[in-house]
């Protein structure tokens, strides 16, 4: 039986969990007028007016406020010099004020106003008088405020925020990098406390449910995101429609992760429950041997597609793939990671981006066996000036995955 699976009951495995956020602290606000500070020196750089943060992780990012993007525009226009402008539904100024971090001006719409019209008053005031100036929009925004902007702002030339969002984003502080760290050891404590209550019969949705419990239990307020995938249903990156129930000789996956702070977790661990076959042992290998491959070709300065193609190297080497065939690797090797669970840059052959300190990353090159299995081992590393660093440490091996058996 693989050492850590199954034993324990989920009343036993809860017992064995904590709360593990103490002493953990929030983004402090020196750091958000930092990032201000760091935006606006791009935006001059660039000759860029004026940005628009729409409700979301880049707007809380930028100014500590959080907002559940809807069809009613909240957002804030961050000028070049200047301070941040806020925008919100008149009858939710009481509770923005309650959620801001950063002083600022709010300026509000009623319900039977356009919100667009008052953008485009407030960007009138902001920005140079000038034929056409330049607004950066934030890329997560929705289409129907392009539109708006598009019909009330004409002499207005709109690009892409990412040039200022993903330059100040991708590269994460000492702060950002512990709440991420901190985060990624709740899940990992999870995944090793879920694993130890498996047994045959049980459900995917009710190990789904007990790794919610399990969440909660070292402190968070819950599973951000949840896969579980017995047996043939492992070769589905992202599952199936369909709950599976656990049998004897199933490869078992399962992909959670949780937030602190805004800042996420995403961990997966596959593994056998009983006893692994030669077939599941040979693919396992391969995963972790093409896990290896990347973090070792993840150095300052080196193009985040070699991190990819460094992967695919060794699983071709191995016998999968080429490319993207399978049995092989489906999708790109990594992602980066921080208030989204995919954001930039991404380990993908065709990303250019040169690896810095602070950036952070999914290491996950999957094997997929259509009909058969799959396996995914992932976990995350973050660049320092001295090369990578896992924040958790990858799975030890088929017969261990938690390294118990010393």
């Amino acid at each position: 039986m693989t050492i850590g699976v199954g034993g324990q009951t989920q009343a036993q495995a809860l017992a064995s969990l904590h709360d593990m956020t103490a002493g953990v602290q929030p983004i402090a606000l020196d750091e958000y007028r930092q990032r201000i500070a760091r935006a606006q020196q791009r935006m001059q750089a660039l000759g860029i007016d004026a940005m628009y943060l729409h409700a979301g992780t880049s707007l809380t990012y930028f100014t500590g406020l959080q907002w559940r993007p809807s069809e009613r525009l909240v957002g804030a226009i961050l000028p070049s010099r200047g301070e941040v402008q806020f925008i919100a539904p008149w009858f939710e100024l009481g509770t923005i004020r309650d959620f801001m971090l950063l002083d600022g001006p709010v300026h509000t719409w009623h319900e039977d106003e356009s919100p667009y019209q008052l953008l485009a008053e407030l960007l009138h005031g902001l920005l140079p008088a000038q034929a056409a100036s330049v607004l950066a929009l934030d890329e997560s925004t929705p289409y129907f405020v392009v539109s708006g902007l598009q019909q009330h702002c004409r002499q207005l030339s709109l690009l892409d925020a990412r040039v200022i969002t993903a330059w100040c984003r991708m590269h994460k502080s000492a702060a950002e990098l512990a709440l991420m760290q901190r985060a990624k050891q709740m899940t990992l404590a999870v995944q090793q406390a879920v694993a130890s209550t498996l047994y045959a019969g049980i459900t995917t949705t009710e190990v789904q449910a007990f790794i919610q419990q399990a969440h909660r239990q070292v402190g968070a307020s819950g599973s951000t995101f949840c896969i579980v995938l017995f047996g043939e249903a492992t070769a589905y990156p992202h599952g199936v429609r369909h709950a599976q129930t656990l049998k004897d000789g199933d490869m078992v996956l399962i992909d959670t992760g949780c937030a602190l702070h805004g800042y996420l977790s995403d961990i997966t661990r596959s593994y056998v429950f009983g006893t692994p076959s030669a077939r599941q042992r040979q693919v396992w290998n391969a995963e972790k041997a093409a896990q290896a491959a990347a973090f070792a070709a993840a150095q300052i300065g080196t193009a985040c597609g070699a991190v990819d193609r460094a992967a695919r190297r060794q699983l071709e080497a191995d016998g999968f793939g080429p490319g993207y065939a399978l049995p092989g690797l489906p999708h790109r090797t990594g992602h980066g990671i921080g208030l989204d669970i995919h954001e930039w840059p991404y380990l993908v052959s065709s990303d250019q981006t040169p690896l810095a300190a602070g950036m952070c990353f999914s290491n996950e090159p999957m094997i997929c066996v259509p009909g058969e299995f799959g396996v995914r081992l992932e976990d995350h590393f973050y660049m320092t000036d001295a090369g990578p660093c896992w924040f958790t440490q990858p799975s030890h091996s088929i017969d261990d995955p938690f390294g118990l058996g010393g």
